[in-house]
């Protein structure tokens, strides 16, 4: 079987459909990394310049550590080391992947790059805002860079295992092990840190927020981004909340109840307190939400997935936003305004940044055509680039919620 996959740093939607019959079950390990379309040093297709290659490290002693993958081999990451003014800044990005939330879709899952790092590639590309080149990473690019991948299935966030189908759950144990790795070569002397993450890894990057703010000097500037990690406990088109029983499913198999915030689970049941909407406002570091208020993954998976449209009414709209009725875009008109309406008193913290623009799009920061290029999207005139970058370095304004569809003609849109 095949998965469905796009990337963000191309025009239009790269398909790969399911065979033989089992499209009913993509719906339970869809794969929506931001950036699962990895390219050769000869095919670049973020930017003209080359793109620099960054070698594969595995954690080491992971297994002792428990620091491992779905299918029991070391969780790994990617680093690039910083230079001049950005040696002693780090910027760590956590990878996004797939929930997986049963035994079927997990053991599918170890045998793909996003549950065993055997299938990681060996060298990856650093874009966008892993880039080392200043013309498209103005801010980070001579910072120490890492990019963390997923391979647990939980964001980062269960501790648990299946011994009868040998099935490791360790997001949570990955995360220490990776910090105290990271630490130890060097991050405790960080004078500046960004934890950021897009999509699965950018709701991790919510959920650790505050833990990589503890881990490093309370002197050093510390601030989180989430890309594409604002998953909303919407209503989907047939009335029904489908992402809640996903969350229901991964927080039971991977025992991640106990790794969510004390402070949530005091007012709410464990599934509430894994969509950041009831987080967001209790994170006491500075963070960042960047998201697309028409967020692809959202429309197609969860809004309009095949359970909740199981005749395929919406098939043509959310694969051709130039195929919906008016009755659809009412629809996702309603999806963009609760989202924007959950941002309201985390807007309002002066700490915080919001980048909220009015695209068919899912992760905008590691593709060098969303994060910094010239016709990168903008909102009031400001790329997500420099949005960031200001936020980050307290430069100006970092409140950007865009117009409703179809206002703004800078997104890059994937359908």
């Amino acid at each position: 079987m095949k998965k469905l996959l796009w990337s963000p740093t191309l025009f239009g939607v790269i398909l790969i459909l399911s065979v033989n019959g089992e499209f009913d079950k993509v719906e339970k390990f869809t794969d929506f990394n931001g950036s699962n379309v990895y390219e050769t040093e000869n095919h670049d297709v973020n930017s003209k310049a080359k793109v620099t290659m960054v070698g594969l490290t595995l954690i080491k002693n992971a297994a002792l550590r428990s620091a491992v993958c779905l299918d029991g081999s070391p969780a790994g990451y990617h680093f690039h080391p910083g230079s001049g003014s950005g040696a002693k800044n780090w910027l760590v990005h956590l990878e996004g992947g797939e929930w997986c939330s049963d035994i079927e879709s997990c053991e599918y899952s170890k045998r793909t790059r996003h549950g065993s790092s055997k299938h990681m590639e060996k060298k990856i590309p650093f874009t966008g805002i892993l880039s080392d080149k200043a013309s498209e990473n103005p801010d980070f690019y001579n910072w120490n860079r890492v990019k963390v991948r997923y391979c647990d299935g939980g964001s980062f966030m269960g501790d648990n295992e299946n011994k009868d189908a040998k099935l490791q759950f360790r997001g949570q144990r990955i995360w220490t092990a990776l910090m105290t790795d990271l630490l130890w070569n060097g991050m405790e002397h960080a004078k500046q840190g960004l934890l950021s993450g897009c999509s699965a890894g950018g709701l991790a990057a919510i959920f650790q927020c505050d833990d990589f703010k503890l881990s490093l000097h309370s002197a050093t500037r510390v601030k989180c981004l989430s890309d594409a990690g604002f998953f909303v406990d919407a209503t989907d088109v047939s009335g029904d909340r489908s992402l809640r029983k996903l969350y229901t499913d991964v927080i039971k198999l991977q025992s991640i109840t106990n790794n969510l915030p004390d402070e949530c689970l005091n007012r709410l049941n464990p599934t509430s307190c894994f969509f950041p909407q009831h987080l967001i406002n209790q994170v006491k570091a500075p963070l960042f939400i960047l998201n697309a208020a028409y967020d692809t993954w959202q429309i197609q998976e969860s809004l309009t997935s095949k359970s909740a449209d199981p005749t395929g009414s919406w098939a043509d709209c959310t694969f051709n936003i130039a195929k919906c009725n008016a009755s659809q875009i009412k629809f996702f008109q309603g999806f963009r305004t609760q989202m924007v309406n959950l941002l309201g008193a985390f807007k309002e913290q002066r700490k915080n940044g919001v980048f909220l623009n009015s695209c068919f799009s899912h992760c905008q920061t590691e593709g060098h055509d969303t994060w910094y290029s010239k016709n990168s999207p903008s909102v009031k005139n400001k790329r997500i680039a420099v949005a960031v970058g200001d936020w980050f370095f307290e430069r100006g304004g970092a409140k950007f919620i865009d117009c409703a569809y179809p206002c703004d003609k800078t997104c890059r849109n994937l359908i």
